[in-house]
This record gives structure tokens, sequence and C-alpha cells, in this order.
């Protein structure tokens, strides 16, 4: 685990700035746009990646996940990436659309990695939206560090939750409202916010609060879009950075 509490290159300390309201519809419906592409990419990748599996054993192992009403193939640019530069990728399958509660969600993620063998390197979670959330309450969880977890790269992750939750009628969707209980516990679980690089565009639709988590690196990149952001390659390039601040030792021994 590094408690190096340096900053990543390009990280701020405020959210961004709104946009007008012409300029943020033109980027909702081109960001709906990418997620219907990534909806269908589903059809495309039905099995991860045969070749994520393989890498560099001196390298933490990538759990990919997603975030809510999302397969695991929308984060499949990062897979990608990760695996190209020596990361052995995993998915974790048995989620259905994410719809679980957050708590109960990272609980089942817990149990299954307690029943596989620890990775030699560790484990580094990459993950987007609620994913991000899910990734914390195990962290919260594994204080112990029995799962080996060295701490969670989170793409437009709600850490603060998104008040447009008010306006949803999927009590599942309600749980990310900013002074609901899970949002509450959550942020009131600060110890482990060293251990998350938050990374986020310039404007998101879904998260109008934004992603900055006080206390943990915080990493803007000049990507517009809930979604479109996870197709970007400085996306790709920010989480790699993230995973290698993550787990330094590991990363800087077996360069790629």
């Amino acid at each position: 685990m590094s408690t190096d509490d340096t900053p990543l290159a390009g990280s701020v300390a405020e959210p961004p700035a709104p946009l007008s309201p012409l300029a943020a519809a033109g980027w909702w419906a081109l960001d709906y746009l990418d997620a219907a592409k990534q909806q269908l990419r589903v059809l495309a990748l039905p099995k991860a990646a045969k070749r994520w599996p393989t890498g560099d054993v001196g390298k933490p192992t990538i759990l990919l996940l997603p975030g809510v009403y999302e397969h695991w193939s929308f984060m499949a640019p990062l897979g990608d990436e990760l695996n190209r530069r020596g990361y052995r990728v995993r998915v974790v399958h048995g989620l259905g659309a994410n719809l679980l509660g957050i708590f109960e969600t990272a609980a089942r993620i817990a149990r299954a990695l307690e029943r596989i063998p620890t990775p030699t390197a560790g484990l580094v979670i990459v993950a987007h939206s609620k994913g991000g959330l899910v990734g914390k309450r195990i962290l919260v969880g594994d204080a112990d560090r029995r799962l080996g977890l060295h701490g969670v790269v989170a793409v437009a992750t709600p850490f603060g939750g998104s008040r447009l939750a008010r306006y949803l009628l999927d009590p599942g969707l309600r749980e990310f409202l900013p002074d609901g209980a899970t949002i509450t516990e959550l942020s009131g679980a600060a110890s482990v916010n060293s251990q998350i690089v938050s990374v986020f565009g310039t404007f998101d639709p879904h998260v109008p609060e934004g992603s900055v988590l006080a206390g943990a690196r915080n990493v803007q990149v000049p990507v517009a879009g809930h979604f479109r952001i996870l197709s970007a390659p400085e996306t790709r390039e920010a989480v790699v950075a993230a995973v290698e601040a993550l787990a330094p030792t590991a990363a800087r021994a077996n360069p790629s």
C-alpha cells in the first residue's frame, strides 16, 4: 500500500467548473450515444479477453468493477491497456446489471476473493462509477489486508453521491442520495481514502457534485462524460499511472 500523499500530475483540489446548459445538453447526448455503443460491446465480447489472465506475476492483479446497469465489457478499453502493460486482469461474473446494494455487492465480492489464492503481488481494483463505491467498501472491510488489496482506482465515481438520484424511481439508484445512509457511511470511512485514486473528467452529467475525494489522489483528465471517459486514451494513461502509484514497488521492479 502506498502511503505517499503527493498528488499525481494533473490532480486538482476543486470539482470541475459547471458548463452552460447548452454545452451540458450536448455532452449528455454524446455520452449516452457512447453508452449505447458500449452496451452493444456485450455482443462482441461475451467472455473476457483470453489473454487477460496472463501477465507479469510481479505486478498486482487488476480486478475490474463496472458501474450500475453496466456489463464488465464497458471497461474493456482499460482492461486491454492494463494487460498490454503486463498486468493480469480479472472480471467479476454474476453481478448481472450490478443492481444489488453497494454493501451487499462488496460483501459478495470480498467472499469470492477470500475463496481464491491471493495474488503474489497483491490486487488493485479498477472501477467505474458505482464500482468505485463498492471498491471503497471492500477496502474498509479489508483492514487486515487478507485480500492483499493495495487500493482502488475509481473512474467517475460519485463519492459524495449524486443529487440526481432524487428524481429516479429505481430504489437501487436512490442509494446514491448525498444524504442517504450508504453515502453518509462511506463518506465517514475516510481512513481508506489514501488508498484511492479518483479519476474524473471535465464534466460528468451523472455526478454534478464531482468525484473529488478528500485525502485521495484526485486526477482530472481532459475528457467530458460519464461513459466516454472510459475509452479515452488520457484515461487509460491516468489509470495505469494510478495503479503504479498504489503498488509502486511491484510495478517499478518489473517494468513493462
